[in-house]
């Protein structure tokens, strides 16, 4: 059973801006954390947000009631307006563009604000710290993965997220730089998505048309990707079970509970396991800390990770293990932990 969405969470799910405070949590904004959700259209973020209003709950953190920007960037810039006007001291975003938030990370940095950026690393702008796995790692895995089980042959679908976030270049330029490396007998089909799952379907659809002959595909975004591929590859009678003649190798990335059924189900064969746990536990313990006044360094980290330096601040590299059938029921997978609740 997956967790439900209670309480705090519950109202965060429908706050489109900062500004309602039927959650909030005590009435005094003195130190408060204030915190952008994404978007709510996808498992990925909707776990996020989950753990997030959890986290909240059991540590007492402070904060003032969660808004949602829907993917949409001039709501990132509108609801941290709202939450800073309400006296936020640190804000946590995860800003799917990337480039188009500058301009609020320089307001931020005036007023003395740490900004902790969860999943995406911003262009531009000053950051506390942001709080992600390393990108160009999942690229590079998914094409070891699949080269290797094509046997460096064959052709493959890349289903790439939004190219303005610095998530979907990661991700693009490391697979593209290895198929070229180590697999250059392998087609790469680039297909630009802008996150969303019904340009994925469309255009991997016409692709098929084209080349009934696809091997493997790169999902950049199971949260978004995987049902309307599964439904489209079930619909061309082309959902062959791993293992049969003619299954399509299929690798993605997020970890979300429906990919880890979906490889013990045989459908896709693996996944690189994005931790939402941990993206909300350390978002709101570096937006403590930045509050506090905190200091941090390069180097390794006391919970499995990496800080490193980047150009407008720090970042803290959390791992992603790649989920195969062999290790789809670890119960560390945040998945799991999920699904037991």
């Amino acid at each position: 059973m997956r967790l439900r969405t209670t309480g705090a969470a519950a109202c965060a799910a429908v706050l489109a801006t900062a500004a309602l405070a039927g959650c909030n949590r005590g009435s005094d904004a003195a130190g408060k954390i204030g915190i952008d959700i994404p978007r709510a259209d996808t498992d990925f973020w909707n776990s996020y947000q989950q753990y997030v209003s959890k986290d909240l709950d059991r540590d007492g953190t402070a904060a003032l009631p969660l808004s949602n920007s829907q993917n949409d960037i001039s709501k990132v810039v509108s609801n941290v307006q709202a939450l800073t006007d309400q006296g936020a001291k640190a804000i946590v975003m995860a800003p799917q563009d990337t480039g188009a938030i500058s301009a609020e990370l320089r307001r931020l940095a005036e007023k003395k604000i740490p900004v902790v950026s969860v999943d995406t690393r911003p262009d531009e702008g000053a950051v506390y710290m942001v709080v992600r796995a390393d990108n160009r790692a999942y690229g590079e895995k998914s094409c070891e993965y699949l080269g290797e089980k094509l046997g460096g042959r064959g052709r493959v679908a890349e289903l790439q997220g939004d190219l303005s976030s610095i998530n979907g270049r990661d991700r693009s330029a490391a697979f593209a730089a290895c198929m070229k490396k180590k697999f250059p007998k392998i087609t790469v089909h680039e297909l630009a998505t802008d996150w969303k799952g019904e340009v994925a379907s469309a255009k991997l659809q016409s692709l098929l048309a084209q080349h009934q002959d696809i091997d493997g595909i790169y999902l950049q975004a199971g949260g978004v990707f995987l049902q309307p591929t599964l439904a489209l590859l079930e619909q061309k009678k082309l959902l062959e079970p791993a293992g049969s003649p003619g299954h399509i190798t299929v690798i993605s990335n997020d970890g979300i509970p429906d990919e880890l059924a979906a490889i013990r189900a045989g459908k896709i064969d693996a996944t690189l396991s994005q931790p939402a746990d941990l993206y909300a536990k350390y978002a709101l313990y570096y937006a403590k800390a930045g509050v506090a006044g905190k200091k941090f360094t390069p180097g390794p980290t006391d919970h499995g990770s990496t800080i490193v330096k980047i150009k407008n601040g720090l970042e803290d590299q959390l791992p992603a293990p790649l989920v195969t059938k062999d290790t789809v029921d670890d119960g560390k997978l945040w998945a799991n932990q999920l699904e037991k609740k």
